[in-house]
């Protein structure tokens, strides 16, 4: 190993997150433990993007090493450091003391000792996205970090798609009401290029309307309100939601806010609306167990088991279909299309392997994926295929993601101001006063 590198260790939640993780860290040496290969392999069997990952890692792995050796470290490539499998150790006296039981999480914390002190003169670093495991290393004098190579760092900057401004030419608003394909930006005078489809709340002192930028054209165009298969906006984000979500253009849609801001609802809502445009609706969301736990605990079969975690979209659905009679043909459409599964709900892990051809697809949770998992769904989209992600980033249920690492955060920040994508955060809850309230108090 180099002197004048680091060294890092890496947990195996940093591998399931990203498998090309191994290539992101320069000139520096890696340590993987014997034991993540041990936790990898439970993760290999399954349709989960989690066991697609476990199976990509050991297979550039084995490619990796082809006939050579991991004692003897094997290059990463040109400008990269190596590689390296570290065995089990025996437990030091202070991890010992600190920490008897031999779990996996301790197991790795005595192999990054031991790779600490055979390299007293580098910087050993334990690279995990386990913030306890980060606060027991640091105990034990083990320098440790969460793995950021796809976090976002100006969260508190992050762009929400909508811009409101106040005291605004009342001439220019009476023009938009007039002149239906718009105004070109120039017009405008504003302090800077606005994003690709980015939304706009204009206030003057006698009028107000709400418009939205189109790059294509380079202009501003009035957003008027328009329903959606039974369901009506309440508010301007709202407005704007279904707008961009019947847009044919825009292929890619970031849908963000708290609970009960409308979210799934209008998404779903305008994909019935635009159901004969596409072969297929996919609604999916990725499965979380409660308290880091598998799926296997639950009673039942495996229908039974992933109940619990559809129901949510199950509502919404039923939300839509109360707006109906039914005897209406509205009603009986979506019963239809449940039946010939052109309305598929289903976790997101089953999706896998199907084509992703003229499909409305909406990606429900999303702020629960990682920047790879989100990266993976848009490069299978195919021609015609529509793709929003909706989620709240402050309400995450993985433990190993934050507001500034999972996907939903990371799409919205990369891909701001391309051509095909926008970005509308919902910020007004429209459930009910009393969860309106409890969202904002609790």
């Amino acid at each position: 190993m180099k002197n004048s590198s680091k060294v890092f260790v890496l947990d195996t939640n940093v591998l399931l997150h990203d498998y090309n993780c191994i290539y992101n860290f320069q000139e520096n040496d890696i340590v993987i433990p014997i034991v993540v290969l041990e936790e990898l392999d439970k993760f290999k069997r399954g349709n989960d993007i989690l066991n697609f990952h476990a199976r990509e890692l050991t297979r550039e792995l084995d490619k990796l090493s082809g006939d050579l050796l991991f004692t003897e470290g094997i290059s990463l490539g040109a400008g990269r450091g190596k590689l390296y499998i570290e065995t089990g150790k025996e437990f030091s006296h202070l991890v010992s003391e600190s920490f008897p039981e031999k779990t996996p999480d301790h197991r790795i914390l005595a192999i990054a000792d031991y790779v600490r002190e055979k390299n007293l003169n580098r910087k050993v670093v334990l690279i995990t996205k386990d913030i306890n495991l980060r606060m027991k290393a640091k105990s034990l004098g083990i320098q440790a970090q969460d793995y950021t190579t796809d976090k976002v760092t100006n969260v508190d900057s992050l762009y929400k798609g909508i811009t409101t401004l106040e005291n605004f030419d009342d001439e220019l608003i009476s023009r938009l009401y007039m002149e239906h394909k718009g105004i070109p930006i120039e017009e405008f005078n504003l302090q800077e290029e606005p994003h690709a489809n980015q939304f706009f709340i204009l206030k003057g002192t006698k009028s107000h309307a709400l418009a939205i930028y189109d790059p294509f054209n380079r202009m501003i165009s009035r957003v008027e309100n328009q329903q959606a298969f039974g369901i009506e906006p309440r508010n301007a984000e709202q407005t704007f939601s279904v707008d961009v979500l019947t847009r044919p253009e825009i292929q890619l849609i970031a849908l963000t806010g708290k609970a009960g801001t409308g979210k799934t609802l209008l998404a779903l809502a305008t994909a019935l609306h635009q159901r004969k445009n596409y072969k297929q609706i996919f609604l999916a969301r990725p499965i979380v167990a409660l308290a880091n736990r598998d799926l296997g605990f639950l009673p039942g079969d495996v229908k039974e088991k992933i109940e619990p975690f559809m129901q949510p979209l199950f509502d919404n659905l039923a939300v839509i279909r109360h707006k109906f009679s039914t005897q209406s043909k509205e009603y009986q459409k979506i019963e239809e299309m449940v039946k010939e599964e052109k309305l598929v709900i289903t976790p997101l892990a089953y999706i896998r392997g199907r084509s992703l051809s003229n499909i409305f697809f909406i990606v429900d949770e999303a702020q629960n994926l990682t920047p790879h998992e989100v990266k993976t769904i848009i490069t299978r989209a195919g021609e015609g295929t529509k793709l929003i992600f909706t989620g709240d980033i402050e309400q995450i249920d993985s433990p190993y993601l934050d507001i500034a690492s999972n996907g939903l955060t990371y799409l919205s920040d990369k891909m701001k101001g391309e051509d095909i994508f926008a970005h509308v955060n919902l910020v007004k809850g429209e459930r009910s006063y009393l969860a309106e309230l409890a969202s904002r108090l609790l």
